[in-house]
């Protein structure tokens, strides 16, 4: 994968989240015919007007895992806030199954960072700094 940072006036930035999450009662929606290939889609246009870059995104029976580079701006709850809000809605419209359902998504999910940099190779970088020529 290419190292590709966000650039602003003031910020260069490598950002990548790792998001997992459940519809409520990790109920099975996406063997609903269609729903997956919907959700991808809601996804993409909730993340191109966020200008956030999906660089992986998988569904399956009953979760969700997306991969995402964000710009620092950006926080975890709002990101999962307008993707979840987006499909939630379009999804219960558009689906009849989902229709009754008063929320799709739980109001939990998994996040986590990930670059291209351990967690131990920062650490030394920062612990060596006044050891460091």
């Amino acid at each position: 994968m290419e190292t590709k940072y966000f650039r602003t006036k003031t910020t260069v930035s490598f950002i990548n989240y790792h998001f997992v999450f459940c519809p409520k009662y990790r109920r099975k929606i996406f063997l609903i015919p269609h729903v997956e290939e919907r959700f991808k889609e809601l996804t993409r246009e909730a993340c191109e007007a966020l200008r956030i870059e999906i660089l992986a995104m998988e569904c399956h029976k009953d979760h969700v895992h997306l991969f995402l580079k964000c710009w620092p701006s950006q926080s975890p709850a709002e990101i999962m806030k307008k993707i979840k809000g987006a499909s939630s809605h379009a999804l219960r419209d558009e689906f009849p199954r989902l229709s009754g359902m008063s929320s799709l998504w739980t109001r939990s999910y998994f996040v986590s960072t990930a670059g291209n940099v351990s967690s131990e190779t920062i650490k030394w970088y920062v612990d060596t700094q006044k050891t460091r020529g």
